[in-house]
């Protein structure tokens, strides 16, 4: 079963959707890692096996021009997958619960993410996209 690791700008509540779904998860704040850097979780994403779920994007896949190419992730050939969530409109609990029920739903269907991103981006008009691609690219 993929382990998911909820980033600390997201809400812990999420964590009870997940395990109500059959998914192992926990948030950064039941790990002991409230306010570390990005950087610092990396060991922790890695060895733990997680996909982790933030709306850092940016500062974990890099440019999502050229993602791998900078940022926490850059230069890791194997992880158990990436999770970026993207809203301008901003992300309140009610956001974020309909998106996670988008993801989780996306996991049960395709499978894990290993050496995926999926980005979930939430347009201003509401719309929902939802796009994998390969991380590193083959």
């Amino acid at each position: 079963m993929q382990k998911l690791l909820v980033d600390e700008n997201l809400s812990p509540s999420l964590v009870g959707l997940a395990t109500d779904k059959g998914f192992v998860c926990s948030h950064i704040n039941h790990l002991g890692l409230t306010g570390l850097k990005d950087w610092e979780l990396k060991a922790t994403i890695l060895e733990g096996d997680w996909t982790f779920i933030t709306n850092n994007g940016t500062d974990f896949r890099g440019p999502a021009k050229n993602p791998g190419s900078h940022g926490v992730y850059a230069g890791i050939s194997l992880h158990a997958g990436l999770i970026c969530v993207d809203a301008p409109a901003g992300l309140n609990l009610e956001r974020q619960k309909r998106l996670f029920d988008l993801i989780l739903s996306n996991l049960i269907e395709e499978g894990d993410l290993t050496n995926q991103v999926l980005e979930v981006v939430l347009s201003t008009d509401g719309s929902v996209e939802l796009i994998r691609f390969k991380m590193p690219p083959s």
